[in-house]
């Protein structure tokens, strides 16, 4: 029993690495072209590099400090939250750099995907408070004031918490030296390193002491403690092995920068990758380590940068042999023990299924995406007409927005315009797309209920006492406060949330302004309730009716009209908020009717509207 227990806390521990490892791997690699470039700059063009260049040379500090953590944050934010949520990711990982003064690549992991996850949260919360039309200003609004935050938020506490983690790390390698057990120094180094720690711990700690005892002796093996690049030649190798993907791909190069141009971090992002191949480091590290000391290898002088032959270049005559074996022995053991753990990681990410059975989904659907070109406008509003026409018919089911190349791989049912079909299907090969002409006006709603991608469920408590009060006139579907159009552009407007309401069939809207050119539906005190007769009404789905206030007037012939009421009713279901609206216009006393051309309540609309009506 205590065995199994051991075995399910294992696999679990497991489980957690390789979740963490998946998360940072999205994190780095899509910026992994990024990293070899500030790599390539730097074994070019630093003055210890092949070809000194004091004013490229420039470049290497502000990529280190600025550009690479805000692509990693970026990327962390992106993951989590879609386009919006690496935009505040970027602005969180800003205060980041901001306030330390080393390479914030750990902040950046932590606060970017933070964020993200946050303005995803954000987002689901104001999808049901934000009227219609109004969806790109709160959005742009939400994300500013929680990028502004988490940039604040990060410059004065997470800073100095990594200056507190670099100062530990220096001191646990400074004791590890003082006890005389040199090769456990592996344990802070490597770990230090992958955290880009490496120039603190070497710099600071390792050099200062090293050059002591080359004043003393002539050589210091604490000159190869960090340095060595052999742990990071043989996993590099592994990759280009094992590996599969964009990380074999990339692996050769970011060998040839590691070994020949001197620049360990670019096998960091690897490690990263795949939290486990920090075992292999810190083993063939310390065995290295213990090979220099064995066979007294040391070199004169800090190698800058940890290149094959700039540590050669360092070596004093007669160490060349002692420190070409601990470069070699770290190598050929950083490979073997990393080759079975990426070969692993690779067999477990690569699909078991052949590429029509991976991209099948089980239905209902737990996620639709309305996608449009830059995922903030058409989209945004139709989200929002989809997301309350589920809800008002019983469906509980995620409806988000986004650009057609951010869709996120939780995406069951993708919903997009026709010309933007071919992108989506290859942005997410695995959702299903629905083409529409129009993403505002559209029947996919009905296409959703005949595929069988829904599954009935309870709505929100607000949602359902909503729909329960009133299936006819929905608080949702009182307008107020639209910009003066003509008359047509008005009937019109009626007719589409009409039909986004799920009240009637596109053809409906056509009917209202037939309607209309045939007789104003103008009825006087400022309200006309456009509508469709005759063969229109076999284009009525159910009765329901929607306010659009316009408080500088819309022209209906001779009058205006500020409050445009589209109906469409069957049998007589709608009469008796037809008589409220006539009891309304007939008050001689008490009320005026003109108090609704411009209230901002719409409470206070439904209600005269549909109050003590009697339910036919």
């Amino acid at each position: 029993m205590a065995d199994e227990m051991k075995r399910e806390k294992s696999g679990k521990a497991g489980a957690w690495l390789q979740r963490l490892g998946r998360s940072l791997s999205g994190m780095v690699m899509p910026n992994i072209g990024a990293f070899i470039a500030w790599g390539l700059i730097t074994a070019l063009f630093i003055p210890s590099g092949w070809i000194p260049d004091a004013q490229i040379a420039r470049l290497v500090e502000p990529m280190l400090f600025y550009l690479l953590p805000l692509l990693i944050g970026q990327a962390g934010g992106r993951a989590t939250g879609g386009s919006r949520g690496g935009v505040v990711g970027a602005a969180a990982t800003m205060g980041l750099v901001v306030g330390a003064d080393v390479p914030m690549f750990l902040g950046a992991m932590l606060i970017g995907p933070l964020a993200g996850y946050l303005i995803r949260r954000m987002d689901s919360f104001m999808a049901e408070r934000t009227a219609p039309g109004f969806e790109m200003l709160v959005s742009n609004f939400s994300a500013g004031i929680i990028g502004a935050v988490f940039a604040v938020a990060a410059y004065k506490g997470i800073g100095p918490l990594v200056y507190l983690l670099n100062e530990a790390l220096k001191h646990g390698a400074d004791q590890i030296m003082q006890w005389g057990v040199l090769p456990l120094a592996a344990i802070i180094i490597e770990p230090g390193k992958v955290l880009f720690l490496n120039n603190a711990l070497n710099h600071g700690l390792l050099a200062p002491i090293g050059m002591q005892e080359t004043a003393a002796s002539g050589k210091s093996i604490l000159f190869l403690l960090e340095t060595n690049p052999g742990p990071g030649i043989g996993l590099l190798v592994a990759y280009w092995v094992a590996a599969q993907g964009a990380a074999r791909q990339s692996a050769p190069g970011a060998l040839l920068i590691h070994a020949l141009g001197g620049i360990h971090e670019i096998y960091f992002p690897y490690v990263l990758m795949n939290p486990l191949l920090l075992l292999p480091l810190i083993l063939s590290s310390g065995i290295g380590i213990a090979v220099f000391g064995e066979l007294n290898a040391g070199l004169v002088a800090t190698p800058s940068p940890g290149s094959l032959l700039t540590v050669l270049a360092m070596t004093p005559k007669g160490s060349y042999a002692a420190v070409l074996a601990g470069i070699g022995v770290s190598a050929v053991l950083s490979f073997l023990l990393a080759m079975p753990l990426i070969r692993r990681s690779a067999d477990e990410n690569t699909p078991p299924l052949d590429a029509e059975e991976q991209i099948k989904r089980v239905l209902p659907v737990e996620e639709i995406i309305l996608a449009c070109d830059a995922g903030l406008g058409s989209s945004a509003m139709a989200s929002s007409i989809l997301r309350r026409k589920l809800a008002q018919a019983g469906y509980a089911v995620d409806v988000a927005h986004c650009a057609v190349d951010e869709i996120p791989p939780s995406a069951g049912v993708v919903i997009t315009h026709a010309g933007l079909a071919e992108r989506v299907r290859q942005t997410a090969p695995q959702a299903k797309c629905i083409a529409v002409d129009d993403l505002i006006v559209n029947d996919a709603f009905e296409t959703l209920l005949a595929g069988g991608y829904l599954a009935a469920d309870k709505c929100s408590p607000e949602v359902e006492k909503e729909v329960e009060d009133d299936m006819i006139l929905l608080k949702s579907n009182i307008h107020l406060g639209l910009a003066s159009v003509d008359k047509a552009a008005a009937v019109q407007m009626a007719g589409e949330l009409l039909h986004a309401s799920g009240y009637v069939k596109e053809g409906y809207i056509a009917g209202m302004q037939a309607r209309e050119a045939q007789l104003s539906t103008y009825i006087g005190k400022g309200v006309a309730i456009p509508h469709g007769i005759g063969a229109a009404k076999e284009e009525i789905l159910r009765s329901g009716m929607v306010v659009l206030q316009f408080p500088d007037g819309v022209p209906f012939d001779d009058e205006l009209a500020y409050l445009v009421i589209g109906i469409a009713g069957i049998g007589n279901e709608h009469l008796s908020i037809l008589a409220n609206i006539a009891t309304v216009l007939g008050e001689e006393e008490g009320f005026e009717i003109e108090t609704l051309w411009r209230t901002q309540d719409a409470d206070m609309i439904h209600e005269l509207f549909t109050l003590n009506r009697e339910t036919e």
